[in-house]
Order: structure tokens, then C-alpha cells, then sequence
């Protein structure tokens, strides 16, 4: 583990003198070759065995990779034995994009966060879809989906639905990215004037796939960190209304005052990271009140330490995830969260 710790430290060094979006790149690419070869089973790392049945799916432990790090399914071989008890791809929509303009990744090194102003940008749902069709996975794999730049906010739900026919047989649940802060009125979903009709015409679709697949596949809301009580109320009532399976709270913030570093409050993006962490807390915190058992939570924002993990299993989540931490400490931050040597969650 300390060996693994000394040399992601001298490649951190190296690799952040690259603009982020490209060491994001040139990272995984090399990653990907590494565990594509006969190396993989020299480098990978030992999984934490400590299943969790959660939304009908046995997950090897609690630990997954949150949506954004692998957009298009074009580093599955290495995030898949990196030690992780399940993974998340996307946000794809329905045609490429390429999202918005350079530079839209900022690091904030100090603070162990990420502002990203990405918007979407992905290959295309079907890009991905041949890539898992090709896929042999060993961890569930969870796909998240959005809509098109291009697309009304009000003719949304076309977006998902294409996703989700196109992507179904390949996923062991669905997200559902209502909470992007990069795609324009995208957050409007939130809102009771869209939700209602969205998730009733998403979850038709959804019955649909379910009957012709002969396959349950979990869907979950992606929601805001910013979202204020009101709507926070009327999406619980949606949820447990349209029988929706569980919530990944949080997305990124656009709220720049939890920096430090008031020179990036014009900065265009959400922020993530470690910043993040009592701001996705609360959200947590109130959505377990408003959904009790019925619901999975998934926890994410601000776990880069075991510690943040704890938290958001003590305040109600049944998984976590995480990405920014991985940018930040490398995969040893795994194995430290999911107990190797410790108690395992």
C-alpha cells in the first residue's frame, strides 16, 4: 500500500503539469493498456469482499465509481479490478456531443476539489452500448443517463427514453442525471412544473423494458446539492409515488462559497471534491427523513477518506461513491475505505 501511495505521488506531480482534462485522458488511456495486457494480473488490486444486497443487486462491497470518470465505457477493463464493488459510466445521451467549450476542468489542489464545466460531453449511447455489448463484467454496472444539449427541457423525457431502449439489457440500474449544473435548465427537472410528467412517462418506459427483457433494472434519481426543501419535498413524493428504486445524492454544487479560494466564485462549473462533502451531508441527512427504508441512497460528494465514507453510511446511505478522491490519492484510497486490513464496508 505505502509503495503504491510513494508512486502515485511522484506521478500526481508529473501528470498535474498537464492541463486536467488531459491527464484525465492520458491517465486511463495508459491504465486501460496496462489492464488489457498480461500485466492485469500482476497490477490489480485485491477486492473487500462485504456484500450488500441493495435494490435486488448483490454488490461485492459498498464502494462505487461515481458517474463522469468514465463516460463512454473506454476504461471498463481497468476500473473494474481496481478493488471497487460496483461502477458507474456516463452521462450519455442520445447523439455525441462535445459539450462545452475549453478549458472546463479547474483544479483546486489545495482543497482536494474539481470545478468541471463539462456539459455532457460523451460519444453517444451507442458507443457505449457496444462497448458493454463486448464487456465481460465482474462488478454490477450502472449506466447514467441525460439529455442532449439541443434538446427542450420540456421534450427531456424523449432523451432518456432513448437511452434507456437503446442501453437496458446492458445495465444493472439506470441513473437518471436531472442535476447536471452544465447543461442549460437541466435542474429544472427538479421542479414540480416538469418532475411529475417526466417520471411518469420515464417509468412507463421503464415497465415496457422490464416486461420485454424479463430483467429488473433498478432506476435511480441523480439529484442536486443546491436543491432547496420544497422540491427536495415534491421528488419524494414523486419517488415513492412512480415506485422509483433509489437517489444518488449529490451531484456537484455551483455554490463557490464552500472554496476557500475566493478567486474561483466567477468560475462557471460545479464544484467537487472534498469541499463538498457537509453540503451533499445534509441533503443525505434530509432525504433519508423524507424516504426512510424504502429507497436506496447512494452517497456521493466529498468521500476522500474513509472517515467522509463512514459519514454517509451513518447518516443513511446504503452504497457510496466517489471520483474526485481518486484524482487526488489514487486507487490506494480504495482499499482504504473498503478496510483491506480494517473493519470493511
Amino acid at each position: 500500500m505505502e509503495i503504491k501511495k510513494i508512486f502515485f505521488s511522484i506521478y500526481k506531480q508529473l501528470i498535474f503539469l498537464l492541463p486536467p482534462e488531459t491527464a484525465h485522458s492520458v491517465t486511463l488511456s495508459m491504465a486501460e493498456k496496462i489492464y488489457k495486457s498480461f500485466l492485469k494480473n500482476i497490477v490489480s488490486s485485491k477486492m473487500t469482499i462485504n456484500e450488500k444486497k441493495v435494490m435486488g443487486i448483490t454488490f461485492p462491497n459498498m464502494l462505487g465509481l461515481a458517474a463522469g470518470f468514465d463516460k463512454n465505457g473506454d476504461y471498463l477493463n481497468f476500473i473494474n479490478n481496481i478493488g471497487l464493488g460496483f461502477v458507474e459510466v456516463g452521462t450519455i445521451t442520445p447523439k455525441p456531443q462535445y459539450g462545452n467549450n475549453k478549458p472546463r476542468i479547474f483544479r483546486v489542489a489545495s482543497e482536494e476539489a474539481i470545478i468541471n464545466h463539462l456539459g455532457f460531453n460523451n460519444k453517444g449511447v451507442s458507443y457505449l452500448k457496444e462497448k458493454l455489448r463486448h464487456f465481460n463484467r465482474n462488478i454490477p454496472i450502472g449506466i447514467n443517463i441525460g439529455k442532449n444539449s439541443s434538446t427542450p427541457i420540456d421534450k427531456a423525457y424523449e432523451d432518456y427514453e432513448y437511452c434507456m431502449h437503446e442501453i437496458f439489457e446492458f445495465s444493472d440500474y439506470l441513473t437518471l442525471n436531472i442535476s447536471s449544473p452544465n447543461t442549460l435548465k437541466l435542474r429544472e427537472l427538479h421542479s414540480k412544473d416538469y418532475l411529475d410528467n417526466f417520471l411518469k412517462k420515464i417509468k412507463t418506459t421503464h415497465e415496457k423494458l422490464s416486461k420485454k427483457y424479463k430483467k429488473n433494472v433498478p432506476l435511480l434519481l441523480k439529484i442536486s446539492p443546491d436543491i432547496i426543501q420544497e422540491d427536495l419535498n415534491n421528488i419524494c413524493n414523486s419517488i415513492k409515488h412512480y415506485g422509483i428504486d433509489g437517489v444518488i445524492a449529490t451531484n456537484t454544487t455551483t455554490d463557490k462559497s464552500i472554496l476557500k479560494n475566493k478567486k474561483l466564485l466567477s468560475y462557471s462549473g460545479g464544484v467537487s471534491g472534498r469541499p463538498l462533502l457537509t453540503k451533499s451531508n445534509k441533503i443525505i441527512e434530509l432525504l433519508k427523513k423524507l424516504v426512510g427504508s424504502n429507497v436506496a441512497i447512494i452517497g456521493c460528494g466529498g468521500v476522500s477518506s474513509k472517515e467522509a465514507a463512514l459519514n454517509k453510511i451513518a447518516l443513511g446511505s446504503d452504497l457510496i461513491q466517489l471520483y474526485t478522491g481518486l484524482v487526488y490519492s489514487g486507487t490506494s484510497l480504495i482499499q482504504e475505505i473498503t478496510g483491506l486490513n480494517n473493519k470493511s464496508i
